[in-house]
């Protein structure tokens, strides 16, 4: 792709981007502050990349799996198959896994992963008073959760339409629930959550809940995220911003605020907690359930993600391709913004910007079904040639890249949304 084609005057168009929750829950925008916001545009240019990451996420069409199962003296409590939502989920299925372990009356308990999902199984069982040991063939900082764009994401390349059930519904409220919860209680500099500002640029100020499928559809995410999955209570306010009222190349934006976990501060914490309460981490490798028998402990939580694949036969596990290319940290950018370009020549082009500490990450893609963890080199270049046509376009609008910041509105939740829930 050429930089200088997406620059042509009349040749690049915005359109409406298809994520989760990027609409008020009323449709009706809140009328602008007298407020102004600065946001500095990213430094977009190939001398600040400084590395690309990639990551297979474990979809499963119906949905994650939490259930015991039993192998000849051992149990096994399963608690994978968290598709992209792995560190939005992570702390509700783990709270969940650890009520199913306590119905079993064994203190000691091996756990199998040690990405999101692993270690937050480990501390709740920790809360719970279990004696937990780690078994992993990866730690931190090489697990996929480690390479995630992750936030309060629950419903991405989570479950299909039709592999919803009411039973499977209900344990992901729960989850979702409980996630919410306890990562707001981790909100900080020590476990790197934070609240964000998130812009979608639209192509129309209609909200894109109230889309079809077909156009929320985005060329390179072909599992579209399920509807009317996530509890409104549980997704922030959005807000749509016209023209003259936000700095990008799109007639409309949305505005709200998303939660941001930094993984590589994220997991390194969990797992300081974890042998800080007494947890041990042992590296090791199980090809077989056979494999699992030579452990000296009874129960065991499965968190082993695509592994189950392999070690459990779950031929329903798919890998879901993610890649990020990252550009060298930008303090003062503090802001995520996601939305689709379209060139000159029709192609249509992702940008996608989170920033984070160790680097902004650009991306992201979602290929279903594609096993390599090698970059794919064409997909580097459109992500950042893309970023640095957006970036420079952004500039040119608005010198000064000032916009007024519109109060998001928000349902204020029920009570027993956030009261009763053991986490």
């Amino acid at each position: 792709m050429d930089r200088r084609t997406l620059l042509k005057t009349g040749s690049l168009a915005a359109l409406g981007l298809g994520f989760g929750g990027c609409a008020t829950r009323s449709g009706v925008a809140v009328a602008p502050s007298t407020q102004f916001v600065h946001l500095p545009p990213v430094k977009a240019s190939w001398d600040r990349v400084i590395r690309t990451t990639v990551g297979l996420r474990p979809h499963r069409p119906s949905g994650f799996v939490l259930k015991a199962e039993k192998f000849g003296a051992k149990t096994v409590i399963h608690n994978y198959g968290h598709g992209g939502s792995g560190h939005s989920l992570a702390w509700g299925t783990g709270s969940m896994a650890a009520d199913l372990a306590i119905e079993h009356g064994e203190r000691r308990v091996a756990v199998l992963g040690c990405g999101t999902v692993g270690l937050t199984a480990a501390r709740q069982l920790q809360r719970r008073g279990f004696d937990v040991t780690i078994y992993t063939e990866k730690t931190p900082p090489y697990t996929t959760s480690n390479m995630a764009w992750a936030g309060f994401t629950p419903t991405s390349s989570l479950v299909t339409a039709a592999g919803r059930t009411p039973a499977w519904e209900a344990q992901f409220r729960q989850a979702a629930e409980i996630s919410y919860r306890q990562l707001q209680l981790l909100v900080g500099p020590r476990y790197g959550v934070s609240w964000i500002d998130e812009y979608g640029m639209m192509d129309s100020a209609v909200p894109p809940q109230r889309r079809s499928t077909a156009q929320r559809r985005s060329a390179d995410r072909p599992i579209p995220e399920p509807d009317g999955l996530l509890p409104s209570h549980l997704e922030t306010g959005r807000n749509i911003l016209g023209p003259g009222e936000h700095p990008f190349p799109s007639p409309y934006a949305s505005l709200g605020v998303r939660m941001r976990i930094e993984p590589s501060i994220y997991l390194d914490a969990l797992m300081r907690d974890v042998i800080l309460f007494g947890g041990k981490i042992v590296i090791r490798k199980f090809e077989s359930p056979r494999d699992l028998m030579t452990l000296q402990e009874s129960l065991i939580i499965n968190c082993t993600a695509l592994g189950s694949r392999e070690l459990f036969g779950d031929q329903e596990l798919t890998p879901v391709k993610g890649q990020l290319t990252f550009l060298v940290p930008q303090p003062e950018v503090n802001y995520i913004v996601r939305g689709l370009l379209r060139s000159a020549d029709g192609s249509i082009h992702r940008v996608g910007t989170m920033p984070r500490s160790d680097g902004i990450a650009l991306g992201f893609m979602a290929l279903s079904g594609v096993w390599s963890l090698e970059p794919n080199e064409d997909a580097i270049k459109r992500t950042v040639e893309a970023h640095i046509a957006f970036y420079e376009i952004m500039r040119g609008r608005w010198p000064g890249i000032q916009t007024r910041r519109v109060e998001a509105s928000r349902d204020i939740p029920k009570l027993e949304s956030f009261f009763g829930l053991e986490s």
